[in-house]
């Protein structure tokens, strides 16, 4: 599977801005040697195949993102971890294919680069840039496409079995950027927890909470994180919030059980 068929087509609105900037270093390189693209340097011709719907741009856009992101992620703790690497190779592999693997190490590698660059003449360009990365996402995502995201980045940070101070403040920094909170961030990092502290966390609420208070809870966050919210982003994208949603009711079963409530 080329490159084309899995993040290719540089449209939606990673065409512009600071993601259309990082893609053009990120990517051009891949679709230079790729014949379903008419790439000339200064711009991205069109695939041989119509990539002009808003729902497959807004795909595209999405996957970039957070192959951007995650390069913030896996770097935050000034390593990169071969689980982290790995986590996002599965990932990619299973939704995408073989090839899609090379590809999205070798743009991440790509960004890693960059950061050095941009990092070389001023340590704070890079955090800056994905600053403005995560305020163009706010600007051109829904809300609960941008919590999907937050999941993804929360998985990755996850993935090594330790989440470092470093990770859970560059997660946070990205959320804010994205326009999502702290306690969002927090949530997903709880997700898949057996206590009923991490249970608490998930719903976003305190033990001190009142039984009415946990049942608002819970509407609230089950609305806001239903898989059919981000069914426009993909199958492979809408499994993944089917399996987070799943990890939100059994933390909502947990504090019912400790509760009793019906």
């Amino acid at each position: 599977m080329g490159i084309g068929k899995w993040i290719g087509g540089i449209v939606g609105f990673m065409a512009a801005g600071p993601l259309g900037a990082l893609a053009g270093y990120a990517i051009g390189s891949l679709l230079e040697n790729n014949n379903e693209y008419n790439y000339s340097g200064g711009g991205y011709g069109e695939p041989n195949h119509d990539t002009r719907s808003s729902s497959y741009g807004q795909r595209n856009s999405f996957m970039f993102s957070l192959l951007v992101m995650a390069s913030y992620i896996i770097r935050a703790d000034g390593k990169i971890m071969h689980s982290e690497m790995e986590y996002v190779r599965q990932f990619l592999r299973r939704n995408f294919g073989e090839s899609a693997v090379t590809e999205g190490n070798q743009i991440l590698l790509n960004l890693f680069e960059q950061r050095k660059k941009m990092d070389a003449n001023n340590p704070s360009a890079f955090k800056n840039t994905i600053y403005e990365c995560g305020v163009q996402i706010k600007n051109n995502l829904g809300y609960e496409e941008r919590l999907q995201l937050l999941s993804f980045l929360a998985q990755i940070a996850k993935s090594d079995g330790n989440v470092c101070k470093a990770e859970i403040e560059a997660l946070k920094e990205v959320a804010q950027a994205m326009g999502l909170s702290d306690r969002e961030v927090d949530s997903m990092l709880n997700l898949g927890g057996d206590t009923l502290e991490e249970a608490y966390k998930v719903l976003e609420i305190e033990p001190t909470a009142t039984d009415e208070e946990v049942k608002a809870a819970y509407r609230k966050l089950a609305l806001k994180h239903h898989p059919d919210k981000v069914a426009t982003l993909g199958e492979d994208v809408k499994k993944a919030a089917e399996e987070k949603f799943q990890q939100i009711n059994n933390a909502k079963e947990r504090i019912y059980k400790a509760r009793g409530i019906k």
